[in-house]
């Protein structure tokens, strides 16, 4: 099950949604206000996931030979 994450335009909250299955039609809907004026956010996990470790692997000791 993939974890999105949105931010909320009405009360500056950002969560995080459990998807159960990608056809999902349903708004999603803001835990702290009720808003379903949501936008899916960049996941810094995401972004930062793949460059990561490449960088843990030098500083290891582990780079290439």
């Amino acid at each position: 099950m993939p974890i999105y994450e949105y931010h909320c335009d009405e009360c500056d909250e950002n969560f995080e949604l459990f998807v159960r299955t990608a056809g999902q039609r349903n708004e999603p809907e803001c835990p702290k206000c009720g808003s379903t004026r949501v936008r899916k956010a960049i996941s810094l996990f995401g972004v930062g996931g793949s460059s990561s470790s490449t960088g843990s692997a030098a500083s290891c000791g582990h780079g290439p030979t």
